[in-house]
């Protein structure tokens, strides 16, 4: 076998780690769970000086936004496909939102582990979900093959425009 027919066979490392990221991180409802999230913190932080407790609002109410999204886009599916696969393509089509509470809820525990109230720990998950927001702004440029500079420009961006989304979205709530 040839290094072509087995680079055929098989994508290569890096290939596989694009791909699995992607499907959890890059999708609309990743992106949009990442920023509902962030702001669920914010809100249940301002009711709550519990870290924990503050956590366990935020993920049962985005389980309930989760659930929301999976039936409407299995509402949307059926009809084009049969009831199991419009649900089960709406499933992994949505669990990126669930992923995308990963990085916010590490951020909320760990400043919970280091003594600090809700609130305070929301600015952390607040924080970190701006990074993630720009850490994919820089990846979708860089796959554009924008020169640095706009990936600089374009992460930058980004992650303002998503901070910025999610404190709008807890300003209104």
């Amino acid at each position: 076998m040839s290094m072509t027919e087995t680079s055929a066979a098989s994508p290569a490392p890096r290939q596989r780690w694009h791909d699995w990221f992607d499907v959890r991180f890059r999708t609309p409802a990743a992106i949009y769970g990442l920023i509902v999230y962030t702001a669920l913190l914010m809100i249940t932080s301002d009711h709550d000086d519990d870290v924990a407790s503050t956590v366990w609002g935020s993920l049962v109410t985005l389980a309930v936004f989760f659930i929301a999204h999976v039936f409407a886009q299995t509402l949307s599916d059926h009809g084009r496909h049969p009831l199991g696969t419009a649900t089960r393509y709406a499933l992994t089509h949505s669990s990126g939102m669930l992923y995308a509470a990963v990085p916010p809820t590490a951020a909320m525990v760990i400043a919970g582990l280091c003594g600090q109230d809700a609130e305070d720990a929301s600015g952390w998950a607040l924080i970190v979900s701006t990074v993630v927001l720009g850490f994919l702004g820089w990846i979708a440029y860089s796959r554009t093959g924008a020169p640095r500079w706009a990936r600089v420009v374009g992460a930058l961006a980004t992650a303002l425009l998503g901070g910025f989304v999610a404190i709008l979205e807890y300003a209104f709530h």
